[in-house]
C-alpha cells in the first residue's frame, strides 16, 4: 500500500493473491505449484508464471489500462499453447479472448476465481 506507482501497486496486489493461491494448492492438495516471472535475453518479460510440476500452466500480465496484450505474452502463448495466457486489468468489466488465445479479464473477476 505504500508503493506510489499505481501500476506497481496493482502488480503487487496480484502477486500477493497469486502467491497465496499457490500456497493454498500446495497445502490443501499437495500440488507441486510455484510462482515465477519470465524474462529472457531478448528482454521479453511477463509479470507472473504459475508453474506446476516444472511446467508453465498460466502466464499472467497485469495492466492498469486497456491495451493489446504485450509481445512477450503472445510469444509465450505460441511456445506453450497448453498454458493459459491472461492479461489482467485493474479496471473494466469486459472478459474477452483475443485472436491469439489470450484472455483479457478484469482483476476483480480473476481474483475472485482463485479460491
Amino acid at each position: 500500500t505504500v508503493v506510489k506507482d499505481r501500476g506497481l501497486r496493482f502488480e503487487n496486489l496480484v502477486a500477493c493473491h497469486l502467491l497465496k493461491y499457490c500456497h493454498h494448492l500446495q497445502d490443501t492438495a499437495g500440488r507441486d505449484v510455484e510462482l515465477r516471472y519470465f524474462r529472457d535475453v531478448d528482454r521479453r518479460e511477463v509479470d507472473f508464471v504459475v508453474m506446476e510440476e516444472g511446467r508453465p500452466v498460466q502466464f499472467i500480465e497485469c495492466k492498469t489500462s486497456r491495451r493489446s496484450p504485450n509481445k512477450a505474452l503472445r510469444y509465450l502463448k505460441v511456445r506453450f499453447p497448453q498454458a493459459e495466457a491472461l492479461r489482467i486489468e485493474s479496471a473494466g468489466s469486459d472478459d474477452t479472448m483475443t485472436k491469439d488465445g489470450i484472455r483479457v479479464q478484469p482483476a476483480a473477476k480473476f481474483l475472485a476465481g482463485l479460491v
